[in-house]
Order: C-alpha cells, then structure tokens, then sequence
C-alpha cells in the first residue's frame, strides 16, 4: 500500500495553524499506512511552533520540524527532502494559510497513477488583484526565457510521485527561492507526464501574509537573473544545482 507525506511549510502562521493542521491530518489519517501530514516551521517569531508541539499530542500522523527562517522556497526544499529520506510513496505540497481546500485533494489522489505529477491551478484567485497579476506576469516570464505555456507554475497545491520529486528535487539550487516554480519548469521542460487540474484559492484565512508586493517585486527581478541562468545551463548541459547564484 502507498503512503503519502504532506509538506506544509509554516511562517508566523499562529491564527491558521491549528485549524490547517487539524483539516489536512484527517487526509493522512484516512489513508493510514504510515502516511504523514509534515508541517515545517520557519523560524516563526509568533507562537506558530508553540501551536504545533501541542496538537502532536492529538494529531498522532503530525511531524513537526523546526528550522531556521529561510523563506518559502527554501522550506518546501527542506519538506521535500525529509519525504524522499523517509520514503513517502507519494508527496503532496500546500501551505499554511488556509487558501486551499483539503476537500479537493482527493481528485488528485485519484488520478496519480495517470501522471507524474498533478499541479492545481488558480483559475479565479481570491486574494487580491495584485497576486493575480503576480501569476500573470510569472507566466509571461517562464515563456519568454523557458519557452514553456506553464498553466500555473507556482501553485501550493501539487501531488508529486517519489521518484519524480527525488530526480528534479536534486537539480534544485539549495535554498532557492521560488523552488516549487523551478520543480514544474524542470517537469515541463523534460515532458514529464503533468495534470494541472483547477482548484479553489481562497483569501488567506487569518493573519497577515509575510510577502508585501516590494518584497514580490525583489524577487521577481532576482528570479529573472536565476532563470536565465538555469535556462542557459538547461542547454548547456551544466548542472542547474552547480551553477552561481546571487541571493
């Protein structure tokens, strides 16, 4: 039987936490098997790891991890390392702010056995005009230097089989930033078998989003230098994970 690990990477996320945690342990606990819901907190200055270390006792498939604060990206690679060491079967991403729906998961588990991988994609995004032009302009971005028509690149809300997850996760740079963009530009780029399969993205549920729009635009224009090089190593041949990166 296969077993699912969920990655959810956690930043100063004290008014979601409980609740997030508590609606995605259900999915790991109905599929049993030794699957587990993995929540990473990011060096966190609120009581987001407090929160955690309590529901421990109640959530029995919940692996709380603690780290340093490194940023999104950054994070999702540390998830994404710790499922592969433990040999999940299957690994699914989402974050911790309560805009995706756990209910939804369950049209991808369905269609795993068809695909590589299954990446939702935010059809009618719900927070905010400035993300929506975010998105838009990412995708313009990947086309441009990719040459790829990604439907939605950066999407926390993923289902990833393991030896897929291990093979791209290793070209990653370490502590990359937009990590999970990277992932699907490798997915796409090597014609891997991909879904992307429409989801509901709420509003963020409770506190206040760590990224104001300076931030998205530093590392935007940063993101564009790094493309261009993965994208001119991608030809050449170069390992990405060897190349030079200014962050």
């Amino acid at each position: 039987m296969e077993n699912l690990y969920i990655i959810i990477p956690a930043y100063n996320e004290e008014a979601n936490i409980a609740k997030v945690a508590t609606e995605w342990h259900e999915i790991v606990k109905k599929l049993g098997n030794d699957s587990k819901l993995v929540i990473i907190n990011d060096g966190s200055k609120d009581s987001t790891l407090p929160i955690l270390e309590n529901l421990q006792e109640q959530l029995t498939n919940l692996v709380v991890l603690n780290k340093a604060n490194g940023g999104h990206g950054d994070t999702i690679l540390y998830g994404y390392k710790y499922a592969i060491d433990h040999h999940a079967d299957y690994v699914f991403q989402t974050d911790s702010d309560g805009q995706t729906l756990p209910k939804e998961f369950w049209g991808f588990w369905e269609e795993r056995k068809n695909y590589n991988a299954i990446i939702g994609y935010r059809k009618n995004r719900e927070d905010g005009i400035s993300r929506v032009l975010v998105t838009k302009v990412l995708k313009l971005v990947l086309f441009g230097i990719f040459h790829l028509n990604i439907t939605d690149a950066n999407t926390p809300f993923r289902l990833i089989e393991r030896e897929t997850l291990k093979k791209y996760y290793a070209m990653i740079p370490e502590h990359f930033n937009l990590s999970n963009v990277m992932l699907t530009v490798l997915l796409m780029h090597n014609k891997e078998k991909v879904e992307f399969k429409e989801i509901t993205f709420r509003p963020r549920q409770g506190g206040k989003n760590s990224i104001n729009l300076k931030k998205i635009t530093k590392i935007g224009v940063q993101a564009i230098k790094d493309f261009r090089t993965i994208n001119r190593n991608l030809k050449s041949g170069v390992k990405i994970n060897e190349a030079n990166f200014e962050h």
